[in-house]
């Protein structure tokens, strides 16, 4: 019999901690306490090696509910669209007019953050109203 576990989301990034708090601003996320022994994450990166400091952060739900965030530094750039995107949930419920309404509130919101709309995408007779949008470093997620 299987158990449910814990899982946590890893972004390959250029710049992990800018785009920690930008998903932070999304989700209603929080950066989670320093590790033991230090009083701030800065503290912490500084005790890296040169080579490694800045090459990560995280971000995680302050209820402790849903998947923590990880994002670490890679040399390439995204070159192609991600296999696996994220749905943040912002018209659950709201059908027309009224979810489109959602949609481009929170697109408005998202945008002053530094997203970058990429198209609404309208229901039909299998799928409700959706925006398609990019992240900071250009990571397609949708609000849905």
């Amino acid at each position: 019999m299987s158990t449910i576990k814990q899982f946590q989301v890893t972004f390959d990034c250029a710049e992990p901690e800018r785009l920690a708090r930008f998903w932070c601003e999304v989700l209603g996320y929080v950066v989670p306490p320093a590790p033991k022994g230090f009083a701030t994450w800065a503290d912490y990166d500084r005790s890296l090696p040169p080579e490694q400091q800045g090459g990560g952060f995280a971000c995680v739900a302050p209820t402790g509910v849903g998947p923590r965030l990880y994002f670490q530094r890679v040399p390439e750039g995204k070159v192609v669209k991600n296999r696996l995107h994220l749905d943040v949930r912002v018209g659950t419920g709201l059908r027309g007019e009224e979810r489109v309404a959602a949609l481009e509130a929170e697109c408005a919101r998202l945008m002053a953050l530094g997203a970058k709309r990429v198209r609404l995408l309208l229901a039909d007779d299998h799928n409700e109203s959706c925006l398609v949008m990019q992240d900071i470093e250009g990571n397609e997620f949708c609000l849905d």
